[in-house]
């Protein structure tokens, strides 16, 4: 957590920061905190705060209407749970095409921690294809959006149907049971059994439980 100071502590610091830059700087020009400009560059936009909140991220997108490169401007953190809590922040920010630096009150040092660029995020075929499998394995829309309880999945929805299966007619081989359904995982299903709905009969072979019997009813 950083320290608590005033906003106008930080502003000595970020300009002697833009001054070693080549920036003229100037603070509270209309509604930016700080502003620096150089002759062969665009202005340089910061906004100073005594923490991240999100008063101060739509600041800063606010000043992008103004010139491209905005940073915002935090204390430092002084323990592992606060950098931590700063690292999500950088990357937030990031995604907003906004820069950060910090300032070590002590002794007025600036880091540089993100640059303002457009922000390009990585996508994750892994996780992208997990999304598409689930929605296209699941049946129907059995759940609530936004709920915090218990959610059916698609191979709760498989279970249940194996279960179903076996209900209706009796012990079968994992195989029959998946040709049946359609669902090339069903012998997996029954044999991991999560839901404690399954029992195996021989090998291959399996039957349903009482609790099994009642979810395939």
């Amino acid at each position: 957590m950083a320290a608590r100071i005033a906003e106008t502590e930080l502003y000595a610091p970020i300009k002697a920061y833009l001054e070693r830059l080549g920036y003229e700087v100037k603070s509270e020009v209309g509604p930016v905190d700080v502003v620096g400009r150089r002759e062969d560059a665009d202005p340089v936009i910061v906004e100073l705060k005594v923490g991240f909140s999100l008063v101060l991220l739509q600041q800063a997108v606010a000043r992008q209407a103004i010139c491209d490169a905005v940073y915002v401007a935090v204390p430092r953190w002084t323990t592992r749970v606060g950098w931590q809590k700063f690292k999500a922040n950088v990357g937030l920010c990031k995604r907003l095409g906004v820069g950060v630096l910090s300032v070590r009150v002590s002794d007025g040092h600036v880091q540089l921690h993100a640059d303002p660029i457009p922000y390009q995020p990585r996508k994750s075929r892994r996780r992208a294809a997990s999304v598409l499998s689930e929605f296209e394995r699941r049946i129907g829309d059995p759940n609530l959006g936004g709920t915090k309880g218990s959610v059916v999945t698609s191979y709760q929805q498989e279970a249940q149907r194996c279960a179903a299966y076996l209900v209706e007619h009796g012990p079968s081989k994992g195989s029959v049971v998946a040709k049946a359904l359609g669902i090339a995982n069903a012998t997996r299903v029954m044999a991991d059994n999560h839901y404690g709905w399954f029992k195996r009969v021989k090998r291959g072979v399996y039957g349903v439980t009482r609790a099994g019997r009642k979810a395939g009813a």
